[in-house]
């Protein structure tokens, strides 16, 4: 394949890199923030989508469409909450349970309005719906390029982070994520701030789907498959190239975007390179164990180079 083909695509990925770190933030919140593996994200990934694009083929608009969207990952966080505080279940079986549950209620919401009630997926168009974001504009130089649409959205949301997690109550859920017992002893209620951690995760989540929903032009059922990994992916990239250099917190929500970033493009590479379209899940579990495994090498090898060079001195 041409350079060119390459260089055509790389909108399209940084486009998508950038509505996928919308949604690693979210994964940032509980697996960083709160020290939780929330697994529900693959099915709340899928549940965002399928709400935002029923309630717009039903006559909604889409800002109605995305507060919809939000609410219901915010729902789908709560029951993950619910199952991990007041039930006692571990937190990742809570996560499973959330989205095995969810993906029957994403084929009812699909199907909705359909003689069986289940489908697998619904398509938008738009040249019908006023879409915000759409892979059809992406080498637009308009104001309706989804790149530029999703940075606003992406630096909208790391500046309502920065404020909320600033706040009394975003302090707890931060407090209640670095030492669960210190928190309770000040009198933090720790459930509490988990179920809110989780419902605001979820959300955000949720909204990246319906944005990412828009830009693909449909919603799939299994649209989220895999999320959680992209998710910790973008995470991981993003602490270890800009961990260093990215102290403040806002920052740190960015480098997580600019992760998610980085993987799409890196993904482009591998199959502008002409590798199967088969093998993609398998190279992107590849690339994401590399990444994954960069930090205890880092910690390993580099410490035993300084350890050896301290005793040469």
């Amino acid at each position: 394949m041409s350079i060119s083909s390459l260089i055509n695509a790389l909108p399209g990925a940084c486009a998508q890199g950038i509505i996928w770190g919308i949604m690693a933030i979210g994964v940032y919140i509980t697996y960083k923030v709160l020290d939780m593996a929330d697994l529900s994200v693959d099915g709340t990934m899928a549940t965002g989508g399928a709400v935002c694009i029923i309630m717009m083929t039903n006559g909604y608009s889409v800002w109605i469409a995305l507060l919809c969207a939000f609410l219901a990952g915010m729902l789908a966080g709560l029951v993950t909450g619910v199952f991990h505080t007041f039930m006692g279940i571990p937190m990742i079986l809570a996560g499973i349970l959330t989205q095995l549950g969810l993906y029957s209620i994403n084929l009812r919401i699909l199907g909705y309005g359909s003689n069986s009630g289940t489908a697998s997926n619904l398509s938008i168009s738009v040249d019908r719906y006023s879409l915000l974001v759409s892979l059809r504009n992406v080498r637009a130089l308009a104001l309706n390029n989804p790149i530029f649409v999703s940075l606003l959205f992406l630096a909208i949301l790391i500046g309502v982070m920065y404020w909320f997690f600033g706040t009394e109550l975003g302090c707890s859920l931060r407090a209640t994520g670095a030492n669960e017992n210190m928190s309770r002893a000040q009198g933090i209620n720790t459930d509490f701030s988990k179920v809110l951690g989780l419902m605001i995760s979820n959300g955000i989540v949720a909204l990246s789907s319906a944005l990412f929903a828009q830009y693909q032009g449909f919603a799939d059922v299994n649209m989220g498959r895999g999320a959680i990994v992209i998710g910790l992916a973008a995470v991981i990239i993003g602490e270890v190239i800009f961990g260093k250099i990215f102290k403040n917190f806002a920052l740190k929500l960015l480098a997580v975007a600019i992760g998610a970033i980085i993987y799409y493009l890196v993904i482009q590479v591998v199959l502008w390179l002409g590798l199967n379209t088969s093998d993609l899940k398998l190279f992107s579990a590849i690339i994401v164990g590399i990444f994954l495994a960069l930090p205890y090498w880092k910690g390993r090898f580099f410490s035993s180079s300084k350890k050896g060079a301290a005793k040469n001195a």
